[in-house]
């Protein structure tokens, strides 16, 4: 987990009870009617935590649901891949830029189409990397999630909120 954020704040996480391990978990609040939505709206949460199954007051467990995380992480990857740049960058090194703009062009469209993964080349399922040749040049492509600033790894990469995504796209022999 990041060192710069809280688990509550990350996508995919949820309070379980202290007690009981339930995830039924609910807290106190005020709510007032909203003429402009035609229902009530939250106003105020209060400290105190206690569990629908248990009936405990206590200070909740925060888990993360990792499948949960890792599938938002990969639709949101290959978003960027099919065109949807926002908060992303698209690199081409210089030697795919050197091939000319025939060859850019086939390989934009490679790694747009590029459905090609597996355990062995996407262990961890976010399909942030691929491998592909054009007319005999083997080439790759990575996306790696920086913060907003694209000073550091984001902070959470399930949330595009705070994340920055830059595909790079390079002949194998650049890496």
């Amino acid at each position: 987990m990041p060192k710069d954020i809280n688990i509550w704040d990350m996508v995919g996480a949820y309070p379980t009870c202290g007690n009981c391990g339930s995830p039924n978990v609910v807290r106190d609040a005020w709510a007032k009617w909203s003429i402009a939505f035609g229902d009530w709206v939250l106003k105020a949460v209060f400290d105190e935590f206690a569990c629908d199954k248990c009936g405990e007051v206590n200070t909740p467990t925060w888990q993360i649901d990792k499948e949960f995380r890792t599938k938002r992480i990969a639709r949101l990857n290959d978003a960027l891949r099919h065109g949807q740049l926002d908060n992303a960058t698209i690199v081409v090194t210089i030697g795919v830029k050197s091939m000319g703009d025939a060859f850019l062009a086939k390989a934009g469209q490679a790694v747009a189409e590029y459905d090609g993964f597996s355990e062995d080349n996407d262990p961890h399922g976010e399909h942030d990397f691929g491998a592909f040749e054009i007319d005999g040049v083997k080439l790759f492509w990575k996306i790696d999630p920086f913060d907003p600033k694209l000073e550091q790894h984001s902070a959470d990469a399930a949330n595009p909120l705070v994340t920055h995504r830059v595909l790079t796209i390079m002949l194998a022999s650049e890496y």
